[in-house]
C-alpha cells in the first residue's frame, strides 16, 4: 500500500507538472541596450507560436502571454531582432532582461542610370521605361500602390499547377505547411504584428514567424506571379497580405480540384 501510496504520488506530480508546461501565463521582462544598458520603450516583443504582441513601455518594461517553449522575437527599427525561446526558468523566475544590439550597415553599390530628361511631363515619362510585369492598383488616402498577383497573366494557372504538381514549390510550401500557413490570419488580425511587419523591409520577421527560410519568401512570391519590382520594394506587411492572397486562392482551388 505505501509504494502505491508513492507511485500515485510521483504520477500527480509529473501530471501536475505537465499541466503547468502547457498552460498560458503574462511572462514579463525588460528590454535593454546592449551597449548604454538604458531601458529600450516602443520595442515590438512577438510572441510568434501564438501570433500575438505588444510594445514595451517607456522604461522598457513588457508583459506578455506565453508558454514554455513559444518564441518571442525582439524586433526594434535599426537593431538586431533576435528569437528567444520560453523556457520553465522563465516562467517560475520572471522578469527577466533581454540585450538588443544596433545593426552594422554595409552599404550596397548603387548604379544610377542617367536619363536626358527635357522637362515636359508627357516626353519624360516616355523616356523612363516602366516594368512591363508590374501589376498595381492605388487605395485612395494611401500613398503607396499595391500589387495584385492574382490579376497577372497566368497567374491562376501556375497556382493550379501546383496543385497537380507535388514537386511543385508552392505545393511543398502551402500543401505540407497548413499549421504555418494558418498564421497568417492571426498576422491580419494583431494591429501589434501588422504595424511591425509594416516597418520592415528584411522578411526576417516575417520568415521566422511563419517557421520558413527567409530566402523562400521571394520564391513563393514568384510563384505567385508578383513581379519582381513588388518582390524588392514591398514592405514585410504587403508581402505578408500578398503572401496571404496566394494561399487562399491556393486552398480554393485545391478544394475544387
Amino acid at each position: 500500500m505505501r509504494y502505491f501510496v508513492v507511485f500515485l504520488f510521483l504520477l500527480v506530480s509529473i501530471f501536475a507538472n505537465a499541466q503547468n508546461d502547457t498552460l498560458v501565463k503574462f511572462i514579463k521582462g525588460t528590454v535593454i541596450h546592449n551597449e548604454t544598458r538604458l531601458p529600450m520603450g516602443s520595442v515590438h516583443v512577438i510572441n510568434a507560436t501564438k501570433v500575438s504582441g505588444t510594445i514595451t513601455t517607456p522604461s522598457g518594461l513588457f508583459e506578455i502571454a506565453a508558454q514554455v517553449n513559444d518564441t518571442l522575437l525582439f524586433s526594434y527599427l535599426g537593431y538586431e531582432t533576435i528569437k528567444v525561446k520560453v523556457t520553465n526558468d522563465w516562467i517560475k523566475e520572471n522578469p527577466t532582461k533581454i540585450y538588443l544590439s544596433e545593426k552594422s550597415y554595409v552599404l550596397d553599390e548603387v548604379t544610377v542610370f542617367k536619363y536626358n530628361l527635357t522637362g515636359h511631363v508627357q516626353v519624360d515619362t516616355e523616356l523612363i521605361p516602366v516594368a512591363s510585369d508590374n501589376y498595381r492598383y492605388s487605395i485612395p488616402g494611401l500613398q503607396v500602390g499595391y500589387e495584385v498577383g492574382d490579376k497577372s497573366p497566368n497567374a491562376v494557372s501556375k497556382v493550379l499547377g501546383s496543385i497537380f504538381n507535388p514537386a511543385d514549390f508552392l505545393y511543398n510550401v502551402f500543401g505540407k505547411r497548413p499549421k504555418e500557413m494558418k498564421k497568417l490570419k492571426e498576422m491580419k488580425k494583431d494591429d501589434t504584428v501588422r504595424n511591425l511587419l509594416a516597418t520592415k523591409f528584411d522578411r526576417e520577421t516575417l520568415a521566422a514567424l511563419l517557421e520558413i527560410n527567409k530566402d523562400d519568401i521571394p520564391l513563393i512570391l514568384e510563384n505567385c506571379n508578383y513581379s519582381e519590382y513588388f518582390i524588392k520594394t514591398a514592405n514585410d506587411l504587403q508581402i505578408m497580405d500578398a503572401i496571404s492572397s496566394c494561399y487562399e486562392e491556393y486552398k480554393v482551388l485545391k478544394k475544387n480540384k
